[in-house]
């Protein structure tokens, strides 16, 4: 089977974890991923994540967060931009993710970044996802 969207499958796989209590899971690397995830874990909506290369393909090891309540650290966690269906913005068009409470993931010629560092910035791009 090929994968036609790798990122949807990422957030796929991090979403159904978080919602089965699982503690860490575990997707295929690439260098796109790799950034995603680490941006996700600086905002805070993860926990950590390692690289792991045992077998003949490297994988993200990503950990996940919860409150202390039990609940994940993020309420929803939603593709944008889709192989079939780009999304650009423009950096006057950046949304706002539940009025600055979540985060708009944008891929930008500055590498993947947050919808804030992107208006910063004054840079514009592919809209990933959107993470609240």
């Amino acid at each position: 089977m090929v994968m036609t969207d790798p990122v949807a499958d990422l957030l796929t796989r991090v979403r159904n974890a978080a919602r089965a209590g699982h503690k860490q899971v575990s997707v295929s690397h690439s260098n796109f991923k790799e950034a995603l995830v680490k941006l996700l874990v600086g905002e805070g909506y993860l926990d950590g994540y390692a690289l792991d290369s045992d077998g003949p393909h490297r994988t993200i090891q990503v950990d996940l967060k919860y409150t202390t309540g039990g609940k994940p650290a993020f309420r929803g966690l939603e593709r944008i931009s889709k192989p079939g269906l780009r999304v650009y913005v423009r950096r006057d068009k950046i949304p706002y993710v539940m009025n600055g409470l979540g985060v708009a993931v944008l891929s930008t010629s500055k590498g993947v970044l947050p919808d804030y560092t992107a208006r910063r910035e004054g840079v514009g791009g592919e809209l990933i996802c959107r993470v609240w």
